[in-house]
């Protein structure tokens, strides 16, 4: 079977540690070229996984190399830009999450998928976890009953990456942990959920930290830093999400807040019984025989998320798999954060048309 050629569009700290253990591991890949505007680092990089073409310009690429797919580990700004850029080319597409800055954003990358007829998949890679494909199958089967309300949070103490770069810069980013932490959990909450449509959504968000740096967890030395940059994002955002079927979600996301530990959660509260996963422990919580039972299922530990994700996406593309995530669940997450932020800057709830 002829292998895969991928072109990597972004080498940063993202594509170093999530992406290319991905790649390079799938017996059905062939890295073909990089591209990054930071050229020398895309060499050095280039030069490790023996990939012999570099480029600066993601265009000049996409029209001198014979590739079938691309992977897009860019700065927010840009995942919508190339992501269109390459269905149009007739690529199939991998890009890192968020799936765009603006709902309008997501629905070209959705449309453009559509028309090319080529596979568009963003990072889900929470989805992967053991504890998150069990809960699926736990919740398909009924046990749960009818899931009516849930919260999700991922909070951290001092955890800012990349203070003063792209990732505290609104122009490049969209925003604080809302876009950068939330869109994984509340993604694999409403996926838990049965993905129900969103109607409606209130939020508020603080920048209470911009001038503190005070650092104390591993997250904060995440992507490049820039002494006296730009720091115009929140750094804590909450939230509640109404859905068409009438159940509800709080959220809350932070990368710094004066709490005692960093805390990743989520949790399901349905008729026949509820979930807590926090971090990678799971326990279920129902009724046994008129009895209050928790239980604590015995699932492997998991790891490499990233990498069954990336595996995933080259499986759909050689037919063994049918994806996970479709365009549209990405547009209806966007439209959320979207209008968490408006209803952050305007005080009142906003409503999301159907």
């Amino acid at each position: 079977m002829n292998k895969i050629r991928v072109g990597i569009i972004g080498t940063g700290a993202i594509f170093r540690l999530g992406h290319a253990p991905g790649w390079t591991s799938h017996s059905h890949v062939e890295l073909v070229a990089f591209c990054d505007p930071r050229e020398d680092e895309a060499k050095r990089l280039a030069q490790q996984y023996g990939v012999t073409k570099v480029y600066s310009d993601y265009r000049v690429m996409l029209e001198q190399e014979k590739l079938d797919a691309v992977g897009v580990a860019t700065p927010n700004k840009y995942h919508a830009e190339i992501s269109i850029y390459a269905l149009n080319k007739g690529l199939h597409v991998f890009c890192e999450k968020p799936d765009a800055m603006t709902p309008e954003e997501a629905q070209q990358m959705a449309d453009a998928a559509a028309l090319s007829g080529n596979l568009l998949m963003i990072m889900r890679n929470n989805r992967f976890m053991p504890t998150s494909r069990f809960l699926k199958r736990y919740i398909e089967t009924g046990h749960m009953g009818d899931i009516y309300t849930g919260r999700v949070g991922w909070i951290r103490r001092r955890g800012i990456p990349g203070r003063g770069g792209w990732f505290t810069t609104k122009s490049l980013s969209g925003g604080g942990p809302l876009i950068d932490l939330g869109v994984h959990m509340i993604d694999l909450a409403v996926w838990l959920m049965g993905n129900p449509s969103p109607v409606a959504v209130s939020g508020a968000t603080y920048t209470k930290f911009a001038d503190n740096k005070v650092a104390a967890s591993k997250d904060s030395s995440f992507g490049v830093a820039c002494e006296n940059g730009i720091f115009d994002v929140e750094d804590l955002a909450t939230g509640f999400i109404r859905f068409d079927n009438g159940a509800t979600l709080q959220i809350e996301f932070s990368w710094a807040s004066n709490i005692e530990d960093d805390l990743k959660f989520l949790e399901l509260r349905g008729t026949k019984s509820g979930c807590r996963l926090e971090g990678r422990d799971l326990k279920l919580m129902t009724e046994i025989e008129e009895v209050l039972c928790d239980i604590t299922p015995r699932l492997e530990n998991g790891g490499k998320e990233h990498t069954k994700n990336i595996h995933h996406f080259v499986e759909c593309l050689l037919g063994n798999a049918s994806p996970i995530m479709v365009p549209g669940d990405g547009v209806d997450i966007i439209k959320i954060l979207n209008a968490i932020y408006l209803s952050a800057e305007t005080g009142e709830e906003v409503k999301l048309q159907q």
